[in-house]
């Protein structure tokens, strides 16, 4: 078999035999087969794509270029929940201690974030001697005596798909809906869950900015994912502006602390209680998403979804006291107040070029040498449809760099879009995906 004769017949819209996959995957991985025979094949691959046979082929070869997480040792059916990504995504820190009260096993692989603000772990590090570290025996054992653990993908885990992503990145071949699905399909299956549940994002702060291409995505998913055994369902939802208020790692572990003791922003806490209720139904623990709403509400309520975050951050090495009183977190050394120039309805809030200003400020990677300022970022005080005058907060900047929050400040002022007369509003949820189709809300 020979790269040329793959290339040669993809360029020509052929398919890729299962075989044929494997042996590149394999090659690649291996360093058997050079960067631009890679990227020739990828750039194939971009223009006459893939079938949906071909996609879980290479799903299947990359999830098995290196670890497969083995939970078979945890009791229960485990739900794992996987962001497209967004501005203002802290959703696993609320979501994982809600649906652990609820009793469904959470064992959670994340990563840490290369853009807006840091990853899921970056912002659990907020917490004081919180550790994503964990031995495999540590974590099992957490989530069956806790029911919830959240640690750091292993380094070899789908070794093939970081490699070929760092090639996509580079030869302009990213944006393909086969290996968008593939590359982040690999990981999930790899990290040994039951069922998953896809938060699939769309609008101005999401890699999928196309309502249309959010949902061709989140089906060809929710395919892999059930062709390859896993109950797997999909929900598209709204990215247009940041989810909550919070933009920066410690600023959205306070929110999600808040939203755990029962408040938090309302876009935010309706996202954790959707989510949830379809995890509670593909854990089985309810018959139905409006039961599984009823038993969301009510852990978070009597407060046990809190106490079993707090039980989670100790098992883990943090300081809980930051968590029962999260004016214990440091602060960072200024806090700006950017005032509305007009009076009006905010009719947008460009949540692209808010994380864009987070950053600026040092909330979020710009390289993997990048340090995170775990202090810094932006807390909205209006959102969209809100009604403001002239002269009210839009929006808190915590800065610790006088030029930073300068640049900072002007981005974040073109990202709101202020007019006379109100438009109608976007939903938080557009539609849910599962292996019987599209279902659009």
């Amino acid at each position: 078999m020979r790269m040329y004769d793959l290339i040669f017949k993809k360029r020509n819209g052929g398919v890729l035999s299962k075989k044929e996959i494997n042996y590149f995957i394999k090659g690649y991985t291996d360093g058997d087969i050079p960067d631009y025979q890679a990227s020739a094949l990828l750039m194939a691959i971009y223009f006459q794509k893939m079938n949906e046979c071909e996609t879980a082929d290479l799903t299947e070869a990359m999830m098995n270029s290196g670890d497969i997480i083995n939970l078979n040792a945890i009791n229960g059916i485990k739900v794992d929940k996987h962001s497209t990504g967004g501005v203002g995504d802290k959703t696993t820190i609320a979501l994982a201690p809600i649906v652990a009260a609820c009793g469904v096993p959470v064992a959670k692989m994340s990563g840490r974030g290369l853009g807006h603000t840091g990853g899921t772990l970056d912002k659990l590090e907020s917490i004081p001697g919180f550790s994503v570290d964990m031995a495999i025996d540590k974590f099992i054992n957490n989530v069956n005596n806790f029911k919830i653990a959240v640690a750091g993908q292993t380094a070899n885990l789908a070794p093939a798909d970081k490699i070929i992503y760092a090639l996509r990145d580079v030869t302009a071949t990213v944006d393909n809906i086969s290996l968008i699905a593939s590359s982040i399909m690999c990981k999930k299956l790899a990290s040994g869950a039951d069922s998953i549940v896809l938060d699939v994002k769309t609008g101005s702060g999401a890699f999928m900015q196309n309502i249309d291409d959010a949902f061709e995505l989140a089906q060809e998913m929710v395919k892999i994912g059930n062709n390859m055994g896993r109950d797997t369902i999909a929900l598209v939802t709204n990215m247009d502006q940041p989810l909550g208020n919070a933009v920066g790692n410690s600023l959205e572990i306070k929110e999600a602390i808040e939203t755990l003791k029962g408040g938090g922003p309302e876009d935010f806490k309706e996202l954790c209680i959707t989510l949830g209720s379809y995890m509670l139904l593909l854990a089985r623990c309810v018959e139905t998403v409006e039961e599984g709403r009823r038993k969301v509400e009510n852990v978070i309520s009597t407060g046990k979804a809190f106490d079993v975050f707090k039980t989670f951050v100790i098992e883990q090495g943090g300081d809980v006291s930051y968590v029962e009183n999260i004016d214990l977190f440091p602060k960072a050394k200024g806090v700006y107040e950017l005032k509305s120039e007009a009076t009006g309805y905010i009719n947008k809030i460009e949540a692209d070029v808010v994380g864009l200003a987070a950053l600026t400020l040092g909330a979020g990677r710009e390289t993997k040498e990048s340090v995170i300022d775990l202090t810094v970022g932006i807390v909205l005080n209006k959102k969209v449809g809100d009604y403001v005058q002239a002269g009210e907060t839009l929006a808190y900047i915590h800065y610790n760099n006088d030029d930073k929050r300068k640049d900072a400040t002007e981005k974040l002022k073109s990202a709101y879009l202020i007019e006379e007369a109100s438009r109608s509003k976007s939903p938080l949820l557009f539609g849910i995906v599962t292996c019987d189709g599209i279902k659009r809300l």
